[in-house]
């Protein structure tokens, strides 16, 4: 038994030696892609920060807010949002509120475009979702920081590796939900649909997604949670927003500064939460 233990720690595989060597290549022959990325990705989020700040903050809270009541016709919720923002705007935490909420909306919007089709596509095609199931385990198991150094390595310090380290860590969620939902159709809708002569696309936009949508918002909210629980560790490789004073915090033991942070990021959360539910129909 011994002997087998020594012939297994004498002859280790050199998994990790291969992925230097794989990342150096890409890094000496395709720095200018990957640059070009990182660049066209931070000149993008950035500039979106900059038009919102320059507006004045009450103006963004009567915005947001009234958003809020557009989707979802709560004057509850409204005013909910309005308060919680004030609240942010009160603790000195409104750049990196807002920071944040531009790297949350785009990694989520990059997520739902990309895991939406994906799950269509694996609900119609049950061999691909086969091959696909364990790529998605392993992406929602594998530790962040695994992957967060290939990430750094490739795409260097800044927003850009953050919005991708987030889009690869929630993507798996409406890739799922879309997926359940499509798949959970009553055969007896599609069954009518076809009856009256639907193809398959007309099956798709008026049958199946419809039916599948309450799932399908599900992995939205779930995307954007994702994206938000991913804040602080996007802080570590440069991303601004709510997780730099977190990190702060933790770094100096500054207790006042990690509640503030943390807080605001809760309520960001309730807020983004709420206002992408589906709505039940009108509300007080």
């Amino acid at each position: 038994m011994e002997q087998i233990v020594s012939f297994l720690t004498g002859n280790k595989i050199p998994i990790g030696a291969w992925g230097k060597q794989f990342f150096t290549f890409l890094t000496t022959n395709f720095a200018w892609f990957f640059d070009s990325i990182a660049r066209g990705l931070t000149f993008v989020l950035e500039s979106i920060v900059v038009l919102l700040l320059f507006f004045p903050p009450l103006i963004l809270v009567a915005a947001i807010a009234a958003l809020a009541w557009y989707l979802q016709k709560s004057w509850r919720l409204a005013a909910v949002t309005a308060v919680g923002l004030l609240f942010i705007i009160n603790q000195g935490l409104w750049k990196e509120t807002v920071e944040t909420i531009v790297l949350v909306v785009a990694a989520t919007s990059a997520s739902m475009a990309i895991g939406v089709p994906i799950g269509i596509w694996a609900a119609h095609n049950a061999r691909i979702y086969k091959y696909l199931h364990p790529v998605l385990d392993l992406m929602q198991t594998m530790p962040t920081f695994v992957y967060l150094i290939p990430v750094l390595i490739l795409f260097g310090l800044g927003v850009a590796p953050g919005l991708i380290v987030t889009v690869i860590f929630a993507s798996p969620a409406p890739i799922r939900l879309t997926h359940l939902g499509i798949t959970s159709v009553p055969k007896a809708l599609l069954e009518a649909g076809e009856a009256f002569g639907a193809t398959k696309r007309q099956l798709l936009w008026k049958v199946e997604l419809p039916s599948a949508l309450p799932t399908i918002m599900a992995g939205l909210t779930q995307c954007i949670m994702l994206s938000l629980s991913m804040v602080v560790i996007a802080a570590l490789i440069g991303a601004s927003g709510l997780g730099k004073p977190v990190v702060r915090g933790l770094n100096s033991l500054n207790i006042p500064l990690g509640i503030e942070a943390g807080l605001a990021i809760v309520i960001l959360a309730i807020i983004l939460d709420r206002m992408c539910r589906v709505s039940t129909g009108a509300k007080s």
